[in-house]
């Protein structure tokens, strides 16, 4: 692979950044050069998302430089970062869920037929959208709608978006938070391929492996401070980890040998619409962690959704601790003490525009009544306890909750639950898109819930969490439980097999 070579056509200087009480960026200063991948690793809040608001003409920073070809400006305009051609892969997708692949990819740039009306030219579009989605060895064609596409799906269409852009820089703002192994892979590869081809790459991203495996150098961000730059050899997972929260830490990961308890929930034959043909039979006891593994498209979360009452099953049964459940509904699952940490926490774990008291309170209302009304105070004295329990890290529980990082977001979600005596927990890529403080967090969490008799069952697609949290790991494959592994078992290489169909 080329190193990156020539003079930087990129330059940040003295850029700093503040809002009322906090120092989002101070004094940061870096430059990119042609075909050069640079890692920018921080904690939530640490300042990531300032400087790419900055870089996007979003954000107008209170001083510093931006220097472009040797042309310096005090702040960017979207369409001055546009003409500089910085191109963004999004965390949070920006997608039409009534329109297809193609349609979204060219959204506002589509190629039209000649004529009076101008109409767009579909078999231009699908031509030249097919070859992108080929090139990321994605399992949809062009001409599919984004609404029947996964989480891990439309993170594609976004990436074919941006290379479908002649871009001069490509920032990857946590693309690979929704992506399994398989699809983290070829992302990689097609960020090789960017660097060969002369494109500059920022890679944010808070699986650290990735970091190493494809970055020729990378800032540390701190509290808005520039702490650090590790270049080559010297990128490593504790050198990173160090400087980005100022100590050593290690996730904790191994879980305490204890016997599992009672079966909680039990699936008999269950089938999904996704694959009405294959049945699912699964054991979640009291008090364990079991990891629920396998490939994009192979039933996880649509098992989630049928557990969770959201979706009904075509056949099978659901047993809670021996009794058969009949959930018509999720509010049904609610009653039972089922409930779901989603992966889309902000699109379907949360309402962003709420307080955090308001999210805490919301789906047991009941609870906080007083006279038939809902009791602010009420509402507020279960969130103030939450936040201290939790370690929700907010000035108060009345804040806006699409304020606060991903890391505690998630933790909202938690406390709601937490709050109506949860007797089995769903968590659903508990961890996408938080940084590895707020993980070893959640891992401690998870851990709590489990040795306090909850049974916890955690899909997920980053290998070294499924190895390192699970006591036991199921795996699907196309729609049906392939093997379940005891803890001794769990390696990276029994569960890829698994995954694929093949036996151990």
């Amino acid at each position: 692979m080329p190193e990156p070579t020539g003079e930087p056509f990129l330059r940040l200087s003295g850029i700093r950044k503040s809002y009322p009480g906090v120092v989002a960026l101070a004094d940061f200063s870096m430059e990119v050069r042609p075909g050069e991948v640079i890692g920018i690793v921080g904690e939530n809040g640490a300042g990531k998302s300032t400087l790419m608001k900055i870089l996007g003409g979003v954000t107008e920073p209170d001083r510093g430089a931006i220097e472009v070809d040797g042309s310096v400006r005090d702040a960017f305009t979207v369409e001055d970062s546009m003409k500089a051609g910085i191109a963004f892969v999004h965390q949070e997708l920006n997608l039409f869920e009534n329109l297809d692949v193609a349609a979204n990819v060219y959204i506002g740039r589509e190629p039209r037929r000649y004529g009076f009306l101008r109409l767009i030219d579909t078999d231009r579009l699908h031509a030249a959208v097919q070859p992108l989605l080929d090139r990321l060895g994605a399992s949809f064609s062009s001409t599919t709608p984004v609404e029947r596409l996964s989480l891990a799906q439309r993170q594609m269409v976004e990436i074919a978006r941006v290379l479908s852009v002649d871009a001069r820089l490509v920032i990857f703002d946590e693309p690979t938070s929704a992506l399994p192994v398989a699809e983290t892979e070829k992302l990689l590869e097609v960020i090789a391929g960017l660097k060969a081809h002369g494109i500059s790459v920022i890679f944010i991203s808070h699986r650290l492996h990735e970091i190493v495996e494809s970055c020729d150098r990378v800032l540390v961000l701190r509290d808005g401070h520039l702490v650090g730059a590790l270049h080559d050899d010297g990128i490593h997972h504790d050198a990173m980890v160090k400087l980005m929260v100022g100590r050593d830490l290690k996730v904790a990961y191994a879980p305490p040998a204890v016997p599992r308890g009672e079966v909680a929930l039990s699936a008999r034959g269950i089938r999904t619409s996704t694959y009405p043909h294959r049945d699912i039979d699964l054991d979640l006891h009291r008090g364990e962690i079991l990891g629920l593994a396998g490939l994009v498209g192979a039933g996880r979360t649509e098992l989630a959704r049928v557990l969770f009452g959201i979706d009904r099953a075509l056949g099978g049964a659901i047993m809670l601790d021996g009794r058969e459940a009949r959930f018509a509904s999720s509010a049904d699952a609610v009653r039972a003490g089922v409930f779901l940490v989603p992966e889309d926490r902000k699109g379907a774990g949360l309402l962003l525009d709420l307080t955090i008291a308001e999210n805490v309170s919301l789906p047991n209302l009941a609870a906080y009544c007083r006279h038939m009304l809902v009791s602010g105070e009420r509402e507020r004295a279960r969130a103030e306890r939450s936040r201290v329990e939790l370690d929700i890290r907010t000035p108060g529980v009345t804040i806006r909750t699409g304020a606060l990082s991903g890391g505690n977001q998630q933790k909202v979600v938690l406390a709601k639950w937490l709050a109506m005596e949860p007797r089995v927990i769903i968590f659903d890529e508990p961890t996408r898109g938080i940084d590895i403080g707020a993980k070893s967090e959640i891992y401690r969490l998870m851990r709590g819930l489990a040795d306090n008799g909850v049974a916890v069952l955690m899909i997920s697609s980053d290998m070294e969490e499924v190895i390192g949290v699970s006591d036991r790991v199921a795996v699907m494959h196309e729609g049906h439980i392939s093997g379940i592994l005891d803890r001794a078992q769990c390696s990276e290489e029994n569960i890829l097999r698994l995954a694929v169909g093949k036996p151990l």
